[in-house]
């Protein structure tokens, strides 16, 4: 059994096929995936193993039931009414949020369902996410009196800002075709094609070669963060050390040559981003 597979629990399962590809899929139905300290540790002890093995290259997130994720538990948030519980809870969310951020391969949220708050803000934080035509997001806390404020740090990232204070200041549901319009969703899919439509993107981002993607993630997101200037010296710095890879100078090679690259699996030694 992988190491990985032997890390699924009640509220997690976790599988990893020969291609390198692990699926993390919320197995909390009757609670709508809730993100409490259960899962959150669940998801951080996989993440953490993800991000030590470099056999995997692309991850995907999915759910089972009617909802992908509802957010935090509000009812064990009313049962601690305590500021000290809350920064912790909070943390450990965010801590889960940034550790998919910093994988070295892409995550790819597959949305069956619902997602609400903390459950919204998973899909943000994804690379890539593809949803069914049912599927719903909305940022409802403030209906509770709560503004979903660490669920607003990826969202602004992923919407245009006015419509992202829109989510959080209302609460209302925007459906899958919306959300795909305004940059929360790369693909909109029927129930029955949302395998298929999350295989074509596994099966694109396999065909790549693993170090140039390690690099490109980690530069995309550290550059988002920067101004114009800072942002082209660490983008020029790692497309030079990129080029420095075996793999793309094979790709250069198979350019010049007219043919297709050969690529070699990902040595244990890649190439780091510059920082």
């Amino acid at each position: 059994m992988s190491t990985l597979t032997s890390l699924s629990t009640t509220v997690l399962q976790v599988e990893h096929d020969a291609r390198g590809v692990v699926t993390l899929t919320l197995n909390d139905p009757t609670r709508f995936n809730a993100l409490g300290a259960e899962m959150l540790v669940a998801l951080q002890q996989a993440l953490d193993a993800i991000a030590r093995d470099d056999s995997v290259r692309v991850v995907v997130l999915a759910a089972t039931g009617k909802a992908f994720c509802a957010g935090h538990n509000l009812k064990d948030m009313a049962a601690h009414p305590e500021l000290a519980w809350y920064q912790a809870l909070f943390a450990q969310c965010s801590k889960v949020m940034l550790s998919i951020q910093r994988l070295p391969v892409p995550v790819i949220a597959k949305v069956q369902g619902m997602a609400t708050a903390a459950g919204c803000q998973l899909v943000a934080q994804c690379d890539l996410a593809v949803a069914v035509q049912q599927a719903t997001f909305a940022t409802s806390g403030i209906h509770y009196g709560l503004f979903c404020a660490t669920p607003s740090v990826p969202l602004v990232r992923n919407v245009p800002i006015k419509q992202a204070m829109e989510m959080l200041l209302t609460g209302d549901f925007m459906d899958a075709r919306t959300a795909l319009e305004r940059g929360l969703l790369n693909r909109v899919v029927a129930v029955e094609a949302l395998d298929a439509e999350v295989e074509k993107l596994v099966s694109s981002i396999l065909e790549k070669p693993r170090a140039a993607i390690a690099m490109g993630k980690a530069l995309v997101y550290q550059q988002r963060e920067l101004g114009t200037d800072a942002a082209y010296q660490l983008a020029g710095q790692t497309m030079a050390v990129n080029m420095m890879d075996a793999a793309a100078q094979e790709g250069a090679r198979a350019f010049v040559e007219k043919r297709t690259p050969a690529w070699k699996p990902p040595s244990q030694h890649e190439a780091r981003t510059p920082r």
